[in-house]
């Protein structure tokens, strides 16, 4: 903006109202140049915003990430995501150390990444007992739809009803024959109160209209474990970490807790296939991170776990964990676990789970 030339003696306006005219361009070519002025700034810091949003992706991650996991080492939930950030990391550039810390239906690992710096250096690697512990957690520590965020999905798998050799059952129908036969003489384990394993048989049972008792553990492999000495009548476990007890008759699978029959086990019927509507539940595995992260670092780790997760060797490794893939944008996972979190919070009420 130019403004007109200060007056001096040979040029300024001689008469009183050329002076007021002159005065008047002077204000308003100022004033002008104030706003052009300010106009110019912001879209200065505009772009400086814009660019430090993209710098501070580029630069992500600067160190080691750490990686929560609600259960304990050896579930399936602590498996999956070891397989995929063994590539991830490589792919990222820097490694991500992992950490079991159970408890609180999930809970006390979850509150650890919504407290955390909302940096992208920080993640909690759960399932859908995400989705549960709203509805059995007292007092929760933090709003699970708002605090969290999700960034990528590793994958679904089905489960696996399996009881011990020694209680002669071949079929559900057989199961539920016992349980009916007498009421309360059945119990369940489960990988913890509102997990994956607890909410599998929640739905078989209300499906069922049977009673049985829960045992909870601390983690998968101590259900499990229980179930091969003979203590638990039935547990829904993994399929991959079932596979081989099967194959070594050291259980016996009933049916599998999806909708259809899975891949891995062709001849075990599902348990709707059964007769008891209602019943299914695939699992799902999820990574996610405190909701405060910028979105172009959420982007850039997705980006990242998709390239890894669509390798032929990262797909063979989940196979034969009977894992695959649920390809879900970060806003898909979002939605999800909020028509999960309004589903189980029905289911919870009826089977009276705390």
């Amino acid at each position: 903006m130019i403004l007109p030339n200060p007056p001096t003696a040979t040029s300024l306006p001689r008469t009183a109202s050329s002076r007021r005219a002159w005065l008047s361009i002077a204000v308003a070519s100022a004033s002008l140049a104030v706003l052009a002025t300010v106009q110019a700034g912001a879209q200065q810091s505009r772009a400086a915003t814009a660019t430090g949003a993209l710098t501070g992706a580029g630069a992500w991650p600067t160190k080691p990430l750490r990686a929560f996991i609600p259960f304990a080492a050896g579930s399936a939930t602590d498996i999956i995501p070891r397989t995929v950030f063994e590539d991830l990391a490589a792919e990222l550039g820097q490694p991500i150390v992992v950490e079991n810390r159970g408890g609180g239906a999930g809970t006390i690992a979850g509150n650890a990444v919504v407290r955390a710096e909302p940096d992208g250096h920080t993640l909690l690697v759960t399932s859908l007992a995400l989705s549960v512990a709203p509805a059995i957690v007292p007092n929760m520590p933090y709003d699970t739809e708002k605090d969290l965020a999700g960034v990528l999905m590793l994958g679904q798998s089905a489960s696996v009803m399996v009881v011990p050799p020694q209680r002669g059952w071949k079929t559900v129908r057989d199961l539920v024959a016992a349980a009916r036969a007498n009421p309360g003489s059945i119990n369940y384990g489960s990988a913890g109160v509102g997990s994956g394993t607890h909410l599998n048989a929640a739905k078989f049972i209300r499906s069922a209209g049977i009673t049985a008792v829960h045992v909870p553990y601390k983690g998968g492999a101590e259900a499990l474990a229980d179930i091969l000495a003979g203590r638990v009548d039935f547990y829904f476990c993994p399929i991959s970490t079932a596979l081989p007890l099967i194959a070594d008759g050291r259980v016996i699978p009933l049916a599998v807790s999806t909708a259809t029959r899975a891949a891995d086990l062709p001849d075990v019927p599902s348990t709707v296939e059964a007769g008891y509507a209602g019943s299914d539940l695939a699992a799902w595995f999820a990574v996610f991170m405190p909701a405060r992260t910028p979105r172009a670092i959420i982007d850039r780790f997705h980006e990242a776990g998709e390239r890894v997760l669509a390798t032929p060797a990262m797909q063979d490794k989940l196979r034969k964990l009977a894992v695959y893939p649920m390809p879900m944008t970060p806003m898909a996972i979002d939605s999800m676990l909020a028509r999960e979190i309004a589903a189980n919070a029905v289911l919870i009420r009826e089977a009276g789970i705390r």
